[in-house]
């Protein structure tokens, strides 16, 4: 009987759909998307409608959302990809971080946001967060969220894209882990969080999972909003 090769406990490639009305950064990040190894790009759209009728085809694990473009946007894209396909998940990439745009995306179901200036490595380890299960905003963005959130009066906020304030948990958050939410509401990555608090990113991991459970948070985008709820 033949050994299994090595390449039989490989997990399926992560099947990458990407959507961007510039045939120039589509193309270019799809040519550099695919060279990474675990990952197939899948398909290429040009528009929303595009983007929807490739995801009900193909059912991509994740997809690289454009926001501005014609025929379908991005956010209502997004928004039907998401209820109807719940294991897709996507990562909007653009070049606008308007206040109201970012809120719009974070309802419509996006996963992460990032801008169109963040580096290689930064969208592709964000690609990979999210298959995960993680979530992720970029600073720039973060901050924008915590700075909208606190300047809301308290009836806006719960309606906000935020969930509905939870109560204090009955185990209150130690010190190490109210440090730590604070710089998940920073946009930090666990990488980054690790080498701040001098702990192993696997550490830093179990800190944010037992944050969620306290904090009654699905991801870390509601971890980010809790955290402005706490300060406000």
């Amino acid at each position: 009987m033949n050994e299994p090769s090595p390449a039989d406990d490989r997990p399926p490639p992560l099947r990458l759909l990407i959507v961007d009305d510039q045939p120039l950064i589509r193309r270019g990040l799809a040519m550099m998307l695919a060279t990474e190894t675990g990952i197939t790009v899948v398909g290429q759209a040009a528009d929303g409608q595009e983007a929807i009728d490739q995801a009900l085809t193909s059912a991509p694990d994740v997809i690289v959302m454009d926001l501005q473009m014609p025929r379908v946007s991005g956010v209502v894209a997004t928004r039907e990809i998401t209820a109807r396909l719940p294991r897709t998940r996507v990562v909007v990439l653009t070049t606008y971080d308007d206040d109201e745009l970012v809120f719009e995306a974070i309802r419509a179901g996006a996963h992460a946001y990032l801008l169109k200036d963040a580096s290689e490595q930064e969208v592709l380890d964000t690609i990979r967060a999210v298959h995960r299960g993680e979530s992720h905003l970029s600073p720039a963005i973060a901050r924008k969220v915590m700075e909208q959130l606190r300047a809301l009066p308290e009836p806006v906020r719960t309606a906000a894209p935020a969930p509905q304030a939870a109560p204090e948990p009955a185990e209150p958050l130690t010190d190490k882990e109210a440090r730590i939410l604070d710089l998940i509401a920073q946009g930090r990555s666990n990488k980054q969080i690790a080498a701040t608090v001098f702990l192993a990113e696997g550490t830093v991991k179990n800190y944010v999972s037992r944050i969620m459970e306290k904090l009654h948070a699905e991801s870390r985008i509601e971890l980010a909003m809790r955290a402005a709820q706490r300060r406000g």
